[in-house]
């Protein structure tokens, strides 16, 4: 990450740097282009703590809301060309229960495949509030560590990211 370089390109976009970025991380849920561990970091080096948990937490709840949205929409047939019927088998529970206590619990897991996670949960009984409530503050533990991960990279604190690692 070059620092200038990446500052330079954000000053140039002006005051779209922020729906760029919220954008990005947005796509990173939907398409899944990059990992989310990375945009996470990427928002924390940008524009600090509290900014960037903001900017990607509003970003990470636009994408996971359209993920929701599709299934809702378009239903089974649509979610089967991004899910394996595999994992669909194995996350059948929550399409035919609530189950919000353990979606919640999915969420707060890191690493865990939310993206197709929203996918799965459009297809189920959980209202389109109760799923943004879920996965925004499900998410949010996750997006702070990551936030802060790229803080401490954009102010050279190499070891407080070996320790947040």
């Amino acid at each position: 990450m070059d620092r200038e370089r990446v500052r330079a390109f954000l000053a140039s976009l002006g005051p779209l740097s922020f729906l760029g970025f919220i954008l990005l991380q947005a796509l990173q849920v939907i398409a899944a282009p990059v990992p989310g561990e990375v945009t996470g970091v990427l928002g924390g080096f940008l524009y600090g703590p509290l900014l960037g948990l903001i900017l990607s937490t509003i970003g990470l709840t636009i994408g996971s809301w359209i993920n929701f949205a599709l299934a809702k929409t378009f239903g089974r047939p649509f979610v089967d060309k991004f899910v394996s019927k595999r994992t669909m088998e194995k996350y059948d529970y929550l399409l035919h229960h609530k189950g919000a206590f353990l979606v919640f619990v999915l969420f707060l897991i890191p690493g865990f495949p939310k993206d197709i996670l929203c996918y799965i949960i459009g297809l189920g009984h959980l209202t389109t509030r109760e799923f943004l409530m879920i996965s925004t503050i499900g998410r949010f533990g996750g997006t702070v560590l990551l936030t802060l991960g790229g803080t401490y990279l954009r102010h050279q604190q190499y070891y407080r990211f070996s320790i947040l690692l």
